[in-house]
Protein backbone atom coordinates (compact mmCIF):
# COMPACT_ATOMS: atom_id res chain seq x y z
CA UNK A 1 0.00 0.00 0.00
CA UNK A 2 1.09 3.43 -0.88
CA UNK A 3 1.16 6.26 2.31
CA UNK A 4 -1.75 7.69 0.88
CA UNK A 5 -4.03 4.15 0.99
CA UNK A 6 -2.60 3.55 4.27
CA UNK A 7 -4.29 6.61 5.88
CA UNK A 8 -6.81 6.17 3.77
CA UNK A 9 -7.46 2.85 5.52
CA UNK A 10 -7.10 4.04 8.90
CA UNK A 11 -9.52 6.85 8.45
CA UNK A 12 -11.86 4.93 6.92
CA UNK A 13 -11.19 2.26 9.67
CA UNK A 14 -12.18 5.35 12.17
CA UNK A 15 -15.69 6.23 10.76
CA UNK A 16 -16.35 2.35 10.75
CA UNK A 17 -15.50 2.22 14.63
CA UNK A 18 -17.10 5.39 15.37
CA UNK A 19 -20.10 4.99 13.74
CA UNK A 20 -20.69 1.57 15.09
CA UNK A 21 -19.92 1.95 18.53
CA UNK A 22 -21.43 5.04 19.35
CA UNK A 23 -25.26 6.79 19.25
CA UNK A 24 -26.44 9.95 17.58
CA UNK A 25 -23.46 11.11 15.94
CA UNK A 26 -22.41 13.75 13.38
CA UNK A 27 -19.49 15.91 11.01
CA UNK A 28 -18.40 19.08 11.80
CA UNK A 29 -18.53 20.79 8.24
CA UNK A 30 -15.52 24.10 8.45
CA UNK A 31 -15.72 24.22 4.53
CA UNK A 32 -12.06 24.01 4.18
CA UNK A 33 -9.53 21.51 2.59
CA UNK A 34 -9.41 19.09 5.94
CA UNK A 35 -13.21 18.67 6.21
CA UNK A 36 -13.85 18.10 2.54
CA UNK A 37 -11.43 14.99 2.80
CA UNK A 38 -13.20 14.12 5.81
CA UNK A 39 -16.62 14.00 3.72
CA UNK A 40 -14.99 12.24 0.89
CA UNK A 41 -13.46 9.92 3.21
CA UNK A 42 -17.10 9.08 5.05
CA UNK A 43 -18.61 8.77 1.50
CA UNK A 44 -15.81 6.17 0.70
CA UNK A 45 -16.56 4.49 4.25
CA UNK A 46 -20.09 4.13 3.69
CA UNK A 47 -19.93 3.28 -0.42
CA UNK A 48 -20.81 6.52 -1.13
CA UNK A 49 -23.52 7.85 1.63
CA UNK A 50 -22.55 9.75 3.97
CA UNK A 51 -24.95 8.32 7.33
CA UNK A 52 -24.80 10.90 9.52
CA UNK A 53 -25.89 14.86 9.79
CA UNK A 54 -23.11 17.00 8.48
CA UNK A 55 -23.29 20.14 10.72
CA UNK A 56 -21.77 23.92 9.92
CA UNK A 57 -22.12 25.80 12.15
CA UNK A 58 -21.94 29.30 10.68
CA UNK A 59 -20.66 32.43 12.35
CA UNK A 60 -21.89 34.54 8.89
CA UNK A 61 -18.51 36.13 8.22
CA UNK A 62 -17.24 33.23 6.15
CA UNK A 63 -16.00 34.21 2.43
CA UNK A 64 -18.60 33.83 -0.01
CA UNK A 65 -16.81 31.22 -2.26
CA UNK A 66 -17.28 28.97 1.22
CA UNK A 67 -20.63 29.78 0.96
CA UNK A 68 -20.84 29.32 -2.66
CA UNK A 69 -19.52 26.11 -2.00
CA UNK A 70 -21.31 24.67 0.63
CA UNK A 71 -24.24 25.20 -1.18
CA UNK A 72 -23.02 23.23 -4.17
CA UNK A 73 -21.36 20.24 -2.66
CA UNK A 74 -24.03 19.91 0.28
CA UNK A 75 -26.54 18.92 -2.91
CA UNK A 76 -23.99 17.30 -5.03
CA UNK A 77 -22.62 14.64 -2.27
CA UNK A 78 -26.70 14.38 -1.02
CA UNK A 79 -25.64 15.20 2.66
CA UNK A 80 -28.17 15.31 5.64
CA UNK A 81 -27.03 19.08 5.99
CA UNK A 82 -27.70 21.10 9.25
CA UNK A 83 -26.88 24.97 9.35
CA UNK A 84 -26.43 26.34 13.02
CA UNK A 85 -25.67 30.08 13.64
CA UNK A 86 -23.18 31.16 16.16
CA UNK A 87 -24.36 34.38 19.20
CA UNK A 88 -23.28 37.72 18.55
CA UNK A 89 -19.44 38.47 19.57
CA UNK A 90 -20.95 40.82 22.30
CA UNK A 91 -22.66 38.27 23.86
CA UNK A 92 -18.39 36.49 24.36
CA UNK A 93 -16.03 37.67 27.21
CA UNK A 94 -15.01 40.95 26.50
CA UNK A 95 -11.43 39.77 28.48
CA UNK A 96 -10.39 37.53 25.66
CA UNK A 97 -8.27 38.71 23.04
CA UNK A 98 -10.25 40.66 19.70
CA UNK A 99 -9.67 37.91 17.46
CA UNK A 100 -9.48 35.14 19.89
CA UNK A 101 -12.94 36.77 21.17
CA UNK A 102 -14.55 36.17 17.65
CA UNK A 103 -13.71 33.21 17.27
CA UNK A 104 -15.24 32.54 20.70
CA UNK A 105 -18.37 33.00 18.98
CA UNK A 106 -17.91 29.64 16.92
CA UNK A 107 -17.18 27.55 20.30
CA UNK A 108 -20.71 29.02 21.69
CA UNK A 109 -22.01 28.20 18.60
CA UNK A 110 -21.03 24.48 18.85
CA UNK A 111 -22.13 24.22 22.57
CA UNK A 112 -26.04 25.42 21.68
CA UNK A 113 -25.81 23.15 18.28
CA UNK A 114 -24.66 19.89 20.58
CA UNK A 115 -27.09 21.12 23.32
CA UNK A 116 -30.43 21.15 20.87
CA UNK A 117 -29.43 17.98 18.74
CA UNK A 118 -28.06 15.95 21.54
CA UNK A 119 -25.06 14.43 19.63
CA UNK A 120 -23.41 12.17 21.51
CA UNK A 121 -20.39 12.38 19.32
CA UNK A 122 -19.01 14.69 16.51
CA UNK A 123 -16.53 13.97 13.75
CA UNK A 124 -14.24 16.92 13.69
CA UNK A 125 -11.04 17.66 10.51
CA UNK A 126 -8.43 18.58 13.05
CA UNK A 127 -4.83 17.48 12.51
CA UNK A 128 -1.65 17.02 15.07
CA UNK A 129 0.48 18.73 12.85
CA UNK A 130 -1.60 21.89 12.79
CA UNK A 131 -0.68 23.68 15.98
CA UNK A 132 0.66 22.72 18.86
CA UNK A 133 -2.21 22.30 21.36
CA UNK A 134 -4.15 19.62 18.86
CA UNK A 135 -0.78 17.64 18.83
CA UNK A 136 -2.39 16.45 22.88
CA UNK A 137 -5.34 15.08 20.98
CA UNK A 138 -6.75 11.89 20.86
CA UNK A 139 -8.75 9.91 18.00
CA UNK A 140 -11.77 9.46 20.43
CA UNK A 141 -11.34 11.84 22.97
CA UNK A 142 -13.86 12.42 25.15
CA UNK A 143 -15.39 15.38 26.39
CA UNK A 144 -17.85 16.93 28.78
CA UNK A 145 -21.61 17.34 28.33
CA UNK A 146 -20.73 20.52 26.79
CA UNK A 147 -17.71 19.89 24.68
CA UNK A 148 -15.13 20.65 27.65
CA UNK A 149 -12.08 19.39 27.12
CA UNK A 150 -9.33 18.34 29.77
CA UNK A 151 -5.94 17.76 27.74
CA UNK A 152 -4.14 16.36 31.10
CA UNK A 153 -6.71 13.39 31.44
CA UNK A 154 -6.66 11.66 27.88
CA UNK A 155 -6.90 7.75 27.33
CA UNK A 156 -4.11 6.34 25.97
CA UNK A 157 -4.06 5.26 22.52
CA UNK A 158 -1.15 2.66 21.74
CA UNK A 159 -1.23 0.68 18.94
CA UNK A 160 -4.14 2.11 17.35
CA UNK A 161 -6.45 0.56 20.11
CA UNK A 162 -9.05 3.16 20.24
CA UNK A 163 -11.15 3.31 23.82
CA UNK A 164 -14.88 3.40 22.40
CA UNK A 165 -16.63 2.67 25.74
CA UNK A 166 -17.31 5.70 27.61
CA UNK A 167 -19.92 6.24 31.10
CA UNK A 168 -23.10 7.86 30.11
CA UNK A 169 -23.57 11.74 29.47
CA UNK A 170 -19.80 12.23 27.78
CA UNK A 171 -19.33 13.77 24.77
CA UNK A 172 -16.57 12.15 22.09
CA UNK A 173 -15.08 13.97 19.29
CA UNK A 174 -13.63 11.89 16.78
CA UNK A 175 -10.86 13.05 15.15
CA UNK A 176 -10.21 10.69 11.47
CA UNK A 177 -7.47 13.25 10.54
CA UNK A 178 -5.39 13.73 13.12
CA UNK A 179 -2.48 11.38 11.84
CA UNK A 180 -2.78 13.43 8.82
CA UNK A 181 -0.74 16.13 7.49
CA UNK A 182 -1.15 19.24 5.33
CA UNK A 183 0.59 17.60 2.77
CA UNK A 184 -1.20 14.84 2.91
CA UNK A 185 -4.07 16.63 2.51
CA UNK A 186 -3.16 17.95 -0.79
CA UNK A 187 -1.64 14.78 -2.07
CA UNK A 188 -5.05 13.42 -1.18
CA UNK A 189 -6.87 16.03 -2.78
CA UNK A 190 -4.82 15.56 -6.06
CA UNK A 191 -5.25 12.12 -6.56
CA UNK A 192 -9.02 11.76 -5.56
CA UNK A 193 -9.63 15.32 -7.47
CA UNK A 194 -11.52 16.54 -4.85
CA UNK A 195 -13.35 19.80 -4.88
CA UNK A 196 -11.01 22.88 -3.81
CA UNK A 197 -12.39 26.30 -2.80
CA UNK A 198 -10.15 28.87 -5.28
CA UNK A 199 -9.27 30.95 -2.22
CA UNK A 200 -6.50 28.15 -1.65
CA UNK A 201 -5.01 29.15 -4.85
CA UNK A 202 -2.71 32.32 -5.57
CA UNK A 203 -4.04 35.24 -6.86
CA UNK A 204 -2.23 38.54 -7.19
CA UNK A 205 0.95 36.65 -5.17
CA UNK A 206 -1.77 35.40 -2.59
CA UNK A 207 -3.46 32.83 -1.69
CA UNK A 208 -4.95 30.93 1.59
CA UNK A 209 -3.50 28.61 3.82
CA UNK A 210 -6.04 28.01 6.47
CA UNK A 211 -9.99 29.08 5.80
CA UNK A 212 -11.52 31.09 8.59
CA UNK A 213 -13.48 34.34 9.10
CA UNK A 214 -12.73 36.91 6.49
CA UNK A 215 -12.48 39.52 9.15
CA UNK A 216 -9.58 37.43 10.99
CA UNK A 217 -7.97 35.08 8.47
CA UNK A 218 -5.50 36.93 6.24
CA UNK A 219 -3.73 35.31 2.98
CA UNK A 220 -0.41 34.21 2.86
CA UNK A 221 2.55 35.75 0.35
CA UNK A 222 2.32 32.22 -2.33
CA UNK A 223 2.51 32.24 -6.09
CA UNK A 224 1.05 28.57 -6.01
CA UNK A 225 -1.71 28.35 -8.04
CA UNK A 226 -2.04 24.75 -8.74
CA UNK A 227 -1.74 22.00 -6.12
CA UNK A 228 1.34 20.27 -7.12
CA UNK A 229 2.82 23.35 -7.28
CA UNK A 230 1.75 23.76 -3.31
CA UNK A 231 3.33 20.80 -3.03
CA UNK A 232 6.23 21.81 -4.14
CA UNK A 233 5.78 25.49 -2.03
CA UNK A 234 4.99 23.35 1.37
CA UNK A 235 8.05 21.14 0.91
CA UNK A 236 10.47 24.68 1.70
CA UNK A 237 8.51 26.97 3.27
CA UNK A 238 8.94 28.30 6.63
CA UNK A 239 5.64 29.79 7.45
CA UNK A 240 3.10 28.11 9.27
CA UNK A 241 -0.07 26.93 8.17
CA UNK A 242 -2.08 29.27 10.30
CA UNK A 243 0.28 31.98 10.34
CA UNK A 244 -2.70 33.81 8.76
CA UNK A 245 -5.17 33.02 11.59
CA UNK A 246 -5.13 36.42 13.21
CA UNK A 247 -5.91 34.25 16.98
CA UNK A 248 -3.08 32.43 16.40
CA UNK A 249 -0.77 35.77 17.07
CA UNK A 250 -2.56 36.76 20.36
CA UNK A 251 -1.97 35.87 23.68
CA UNK A 252 0.03 32.67 23.64
CA UNK A 253 -2.53 30.26 25.85
CA UNK A 254 -5.74 31.70 24.12
CA UNK A 255 -5.71 29.18 21.94
CA UNK A 256 -5.55 26.75 24.06
CA UNK A 257 -8.17 28.15 26.26
CA UNK A 258 -10.78 28.16 23.35
CA UNK A 259 -10.03 24.45 22.79
CA UNK A 260 -10.80 23.87 26.68
CA UNK A 261 -13.91 25.10 26.44
CA UNK A 262 -14.79 23.32 23.36
CA UNK A 263 -13.25 25.23 20.07
CA UNK A 264 -12.79 22.63 17.77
Amino acid sequence: MSALDDLESQSIYIFREAFNRLDNIAMLWSLGKDSNVMIWLARKAFFGHVPFPVVHVDTEKKFPEMYDFRDRYAAEWNLNFIRETCPPIEDMDPDLPPATRSAARKTAGLKAMLEKHQFSGVFAGIRRDEEGTRAKERVFSPRGQTGQWDFRDQPPEFWDQYKTDFPPETHVRIHPLLHWTEMDIWKYTHRENIPVIPLYFSQNGKRYRSLGDKDITNPVESTAATIPEILTELSTTKVAERSGRAMDHESEDSFERLRADGYM
